[in-house]
């Protein structure tokens, strides 16, 4: 083989090893529909988190009342989280979905920019269901569902003590004030 062969070879080896490892134009891209379509076992890994907040600023914080138990959450740093905020305080009538989840709807939809499809959410998550505009408390494993978005995680053993609450519950939520 020549040094002109070669050198075209190892060029195009390397054309195709760049090509496959995409730009940084787009790093996120969305799924595509044969994706979309994938059973949840095949499904791509949608369930990136929303950022944490800014280490300078206090971080959002939301407390949860139910009845005489008091719960709180540290949100994410989101246009979601933060609409959330600007609707408190709320009272939420929730229902029990599963033994996984509590959820009710919110006054009004929050902001879904920058999130992905879906996510799998973890017990002590803290969501949004964008479809119906609820809000949602995880204290079971819940899988891959589209249209779920975290807000936020539940702190200390609040998922236990959720999971412990029989049945439907009204919950108030409101802006905890440091």
């Amino acid at each position: 083989m020549t040094y002109m062969a070669l050198k075209v070879l190892l060029t195009a080896a390397a054309g195709l090893t760049l090509a496959g490892c995409g730009t940084s134009e787009n790093p996120d891209p969305q799924p595509t529909t044969q994706e979309t379509s994938q059973s949840d076992s095949q499904r791509p890994d949608t369930t990136a988190r929303p950022r944490p907040t800014n280490s300078q600023e206090a971080p959002l914080r939301i407390q949860i009342t139910v009845g005489d138990q008091r719960f709180q959450a540290t949100l994410t740093d989101s246009a979601a989280s933060r609409d959330l905020v600007a609707q408190l305080p709320a009272t939420i009538d929730m229902v029990d979905h599963g033994s996984v989840e509590k959820t009710g709807p919110l006054p009004s939809p929050l902001s879904i920019d920058g999130q992905p499809e879906g996510v799998d959410p973890d017990p002590g998550d803290l969501g949004y269901y964008a479809p119906g505009g609820d809000l949602v408390l995880y204290y079971g494993d819940q899988s891959y569902f589209p249209g779920i978005v975290i807000l936020g995680r539940l702190d200390g053993d609040a998922a236990e003590r959720i999971a412990a609450l029989d049945g439907s519950i009204t919950a108030t939520v409101e802006p905890m004030r440091d």
